[in-house]
């Protein structure tokens, strides 16, 4: 255990808001150094105080200059020790009466004070006689600041009480930092202890602590000095030369089998988790959703060994920011299809509560001049803040997702205030040229807009294949008499067109008779997030439709949609891609789409030849191009004719498609793109 015994006025509530901030994050990271107060000021302004959030919170708190202590949970006084320390206090109202008669002492009236007494008074008129008569009452004094003057209990001082609050609960000096600013604060320093006088420290305290080794003595005011004090000593990291914002954390609590990592190696998640693998200087601002305040324990146990500050969220507030603005009113934004759009403007000020919040976390966690980088749309109004908050940070942002274009990012109500906040942007980052000149378009009338890169997503290629070659060997492949098995592996959402797909297999089965029975549709939809109720509609017309379909062409024990309304382990899924001959990708818009990658990859590893139909409006066209079979998910028949082309494919035909779709896939490792992506936050990367 370590203590920080810091003075108020002047220390921990000296320095600007952000530095404020950041002592205060840094303490709430190192939870093992405890802070006490000790202050000049009575019980009633320390709790005045404790209303600033940006305070830390106290586990003792010695007050009145010393002459109380008391618990900083409950403020209940220390008896015993108080009672030590007031012994022979012959009371205020003496005290008041024999220093009544020195007109040039004005007594501090309105301000709260038990066992001691407060004045004003200026130095030339802070003579002998005065404390002389001090003295004659038995009573100590100390002159701060060459204004304050407080007569105490006598040998009653900060430096005594803390010494019998240590004494009690057996702190040693080695581990004690004092903190201060005023010759009040002087008899702390002098208790052997480590020591911080802040830089704006009154010339006299530093004066009198000449040749004080143990005490630094820091340029920076109040907060932000005691922080580099701790810093220097060790006591709590440095701020993160690199902050990552994401609203989502690298482990998910389940309450059946706790912390779970993500099962792919692919994706953002994973990705992210690979570079701090790596040895990464960075902290990740996560949100946590906590239904009772005692399942915050569980954050300390989750094993990542990543620097993780978690942004600690009620369901309520959970699902007001992300089930519904972020999944009512931006997602339908996003996705081209503003006709879905739903805004609730309570929703959305909840959404911009829990910006501001990352942004607070963000500046906490965050160094001077350090990096920023943030992932979609789920924080879009954090660079904003930050501008404010933090001018010094370089922000990026990158879009996991599509980006819309003008027309259909102006249907959002609130599309002025997110356009101000991106461009607060130093830089922002895409999957495709459409995306990021679609962005372009919309922060046209920036004054200085944000750099732009275009970085495609990849995977974990080596990961893929080698899993694939191990599954292969595991459950090899069973050869079909007859018969192809078209893929889908996608999450319920109507942005995947599922729905689309089953129509279009009625529509192919009408017209062409040889497939019936020899034809099937694997359908794949792990179910969103509960309480997503953006997704009822859809969930509940694709079971219509699937039970319709296969009510109408199933027969002798065939059905042409296997529906499957759940997770799959990643393994699974390496298995489904085995088997299938077809991968079926219909997205209506999509920012990359993995799975097709990890389709050829895994099929590729074990010499298959299988094929790829994928949507002209996934990410992943653009790198993949004429070498899969493109489809128009908007267009019926288009899906049913590309999809009977792709089944119609020779196994030639096919082998020299999957062999141009490998060679495309290239084996760059996802976290080259990330480092890639840093380096053009910094402005070290190429942009356009």
């Amino acid at each position: 255990m370590r203590i920080l015994v810091a003075d108020l006025d002047g220390t921990l509530l000296g320095a600007d808001v952000t530095a404020r901030r950041r002592l205060r994050d840094a303490l709430d990271r190192h939870p093992e150094v405890m802070v006490v107060f000790a202050t000049g000021r009575g019980l009633p302004s320390v709790r005045e105080a404790l209303e600033d959030q940006l305070l830390p919170r106290p586990r003792w708190i010695i007050a009145d200059v010393g002459a109380s202590v008391l618990d900083g949970v409950d403020h209940a006084p220390v008896e015993a020790l108080q009672s030590e320390l007031r012994r022979g206090w012959p009371g205020a109202e003496r005290v008041r009466a024999e220093l009544g008669r020195f007109p040039r002492l004005t007594y501090q009236d309105g301000v709260s004070q038990d066992g001691r007494c407060s004045f004003f008074v200026r130095p030339h008129d802070l003579t002998s006689a005065v404390t002389e008569a001090v003295e004659a009452l038995g009573c100590a004094w100390v002159y701060s600041a060459d204004r304050y003057f407080d007569v105490l209990p006598r040998g009653v001082s900060k430096g005594t009480a803390l010494a019998a609050l240590a004494r009690r609960q057996g702190w040693s000096p080695a581990s004690i930092l004092v903190a201060g600013d005023s010759l009040n604060d002087l008899s702390m320093f002098q208790l052997g202890t480590h020591g911080v006088a802040v830089g704006n420290s009154e010339p006299a305290l530093i004066e009198a602590l000449a040749g004080q080794e143990a005490v630094h003595r820091p340029e920076q005011p109040g907060a932000a000095g005691v922080l580099r004090a701790l810093l220097d000593l060790g006591w709590v990291k440095a701020d993160s030369p690199l902050v990552i914002g994401y609203h989502r954390p690298p482990v998910n609590w389940t309450p059946e089998g706790g912390w779970r990592e993500p099962s792919s190696p692919n994706g953002i998640l994973p990705t992210l988790r690979s570079l701090f693998g790596g040895g990464l200087d960075a902290t990740w601002v996560a949100a946590a959703v906590l239904e009772q305040e005692e399942h915050a324990a569980r954050l300390d146990g989750h094993g990542t060994k990543i620097p993780l500050s978690f942004l600690r969220l009620l369901p309520a507030e959970w699902r007001a920011y992300f089930h519904q603005a972020c999944k009512e009113a931006l997602w339908p934004v996003l996705m081209s299809q503003p006709e879905r759009l739903h805004f609730d403007p309570s929703a959305w000020e909840q959404y911009r509560a829990v910006n501001e919040r990352f942004a607070e976390r963000i500046a906490g966690e965050a160094g001077p001049g350090g990096t920023v980088w943030l992932h979609d749309y789920n924080l879009w109004l954090v660079p904003g803040v930050l501008r404010k908050t933090r001018p010094d940070l370089r922000v990026g942002l990158f879009h996991h997702t599509p980006f819309p274009p003008p027309e259909v990012f102006a249907a959002l109500p609130t599309a002025d205030e997110v356009r101000a906040s991106l461009g607060c942007l130093d830089w922002a980052g895409f999957h495709t040229e459409t995306f990021a000149d679609h962005f372009r378009s919309v922060l046209a009338d920036t004054a200085e807009p944000p750099r732009i890169g275009v970085h495609p997503l990849g995977i974990d290629r080596d990961a893929i294949e080698a899993l694939a070659r191990h599954r292969a060997h595991r459950a090899p492949r069973a050869r079909k008499r007859s018969g192809q098995l078209v893929l889908s592996v996608e999450r319920l959402d109507y942005t995947k067109a599922p729905v689309e797909k089953v129509e279009a297999v009625a529509a192919l089965l009408a017209r062409r008779p040889e497939l019936r029975g020899r034809l099937r549709l694997r359908l794949v939809c792990a179910p969103p997030e509960p309480g997503i109720t953006a997704y009822d509609a859809t969930r509940q017309e694709l079971e219509q439709r699937v039970a319709e379909v296969n009510r109408r062409w199933g027969r002798d024990g065939w059905q042409p949609i296997d529906y499957l309304p759940r997770s799959l382990s990643f393994a699974e899924v390496i298995d489904n891609y085995l088997a299938a001959d077809v991968l079926w990708v219909t997205s209506l818009q999509d920012g990359m789409n993995l799975t097709a990658k990890e389709f050829i990859a895994a099929q590729a590893a074990v010499g298959l030849p299988g094929a790829l139909v994928l949507s002209r409006h996934a990410g992943a066209a653009d790198e993949l191009g004429e070498a899969a079979v493109l489809t128009d998910p908007y267009d019926l028949d288009d899906l049913a004719e590309k999809l009977a082309q792709a089944l119609a494919l020779t196994p030639a035909e096919r082998r020299h498609r999957l062999a141009a779709l490998a060679g495309r896939l290239g084996h760059r490792h996802p976290t080259a793109w990330a480092a890639e992506i840093i380096a053009a936050i910094q402005g070290l990367g190429s942009t356009s």
